[in-house]
């Protein structure tokens, strides 16, 4: 027979608060060619009510880019026709005229010495390194609703020694 004392209940652990406040909800871009990371990102960003455009190639993600405004677009590096880095400098080359400037996150699994730096300069707002870490996805994502993307983003991401 277990006897249950009073203040036991105290002892159990408690659910952790959630790291990161919960953003509103944002039109994201998504620029992903592997079909199991296409749904567990928009799983994931379907859970915070946001709407996500999916495209599978370099080329798509800066037609629809063109076409319609987002709030944050998630890049995967590595993409058939156009690869991350060549789109996202052509969509900077597109708000270089239009004043525009959309976070751009780049998905990859370089994680690697000098690969934030590299990211960087051409002109990433920051990189989450794959597996994608709901978590860190998320704290991306909150940020990008008060511009403070690479403040989130560098947190989650792996860092340079």
């Amino acid at each position: 027979m277990v006897l249950k004392t009073a203040g036991a209940d105290s002892l159990a652990p408690k659910p952790k608060p959630l790291a990161v406040a919960p953003s509103a909800p944002l039109s994201v871009l998504v620029a992903e060619d592997n079909r199991v990371n296409q749904r567990l990102i928009t799983r994931l960003l379907e859970r915070g009510g946001h709407r996500i455009t999916m495209t599978s190639n370099g080329r798509e993600v800066v037609a629809r880019y063109s076409e319609e405004r987002f709030d944050l677009i998630l890049m995967d590096v590595q993409m058939p026709e156009v690869d991350g880095l060549q789109a996202t400098a052509q969509i900077r080359a597109l708000e270089a005229a239009t004043g525009g400037n959309t976070p751009i996150i780049a998905l990859t699994a370089h994680a690697m010495i000098g690969d934030r730096e590299k990211f960087l300069a051409a002109g990433l707002d920051a990189y989450l390194p794959k597996p994608i870490d709901p978590s860190a996805l998320q704290a991306a994502v909150a940020a990008a609703t008060n511009g403070a993307v690479r403040d989130a983003a560098s947190r989650a991401e792996i860092q340079d020694p």
